[in-house]
């Protein structure tokens, strides 16, 4: 016998010893599985854990429960950081708003970007005034919510790698 055929034969008891293991194995499991037959299907979740129905595409979303934000605002804010709160106004109107910084001869447009149940979120694009065309103002966001009857409102943005954080209440004029 050549060391060919003696190395083909040993191949052939390879495949044959793994089969005859396989088999066995196989043997053994199903037994095994039919003692333990599958757990019953979960029951379905309460109707107040199911997802809602997404709202239809043609219905436009709601706006927020404080729609009387509307209205001419104004008060002063007080940046983080510095002692001197400067004056400030705000309209908003059912179609836009519009910012107004006297002390720091600024204006800008706002853009309403959403709204919750008791929040109203802008972006604010500064159009008279702003830092990149040497005046004092950065583009920023602002946070509204009616507290009472005034206004609470939150201005968020940042120059040169610099945060800058703003608040005020604001009283209807």
């Amino acid at each position: 016998m050549t060391f060919s055929n003696q190395r083909k034969q040993l191949m052939n008891k390879g495949f044959l010893y793994c089969a005859v293991a396989l088999v066995i194995a196989i043997c053994g499991i199903a037994p095994a599985t039919a003692q333990f037959p599958p757990p019953p299907p979960l029951p379905p979740p309460p109707a107040e854990a199911q997802p809602s129905p997404a709202p239809s595409k043609r219905t436009k979303a709601p706006g927020p429960a404080n729609s009387s934000i509307v209205g001419n605002w104004s008060g002063q804010l007080t940046q983080i950081g510095s002692q001197t709160p400067y004056k400030f106004e705000l309209v908003i109107g059912p179609r836009g708003a519009e910012t107004t910084y006297p002390d720091l001869d600024c204006t800008g447009k706002l853009t309403r970007v959403g709204a919750s149940k008791s929040y109203a979120f802008f972006v604010e694009i500064i159009i008279k005034g702003a830092v990149d065309k040497g005046g004092r103002c950065p583009d920023g966001t602002i946070t509204v919510t009616r507290a009472g009857n005034d206004l609470a409102l939150f201005w968020f943005g940042s120059i040169e790698s610099n945060t800058i954080v703003a608040y005020g209440t604001l009283s209807k004029k």
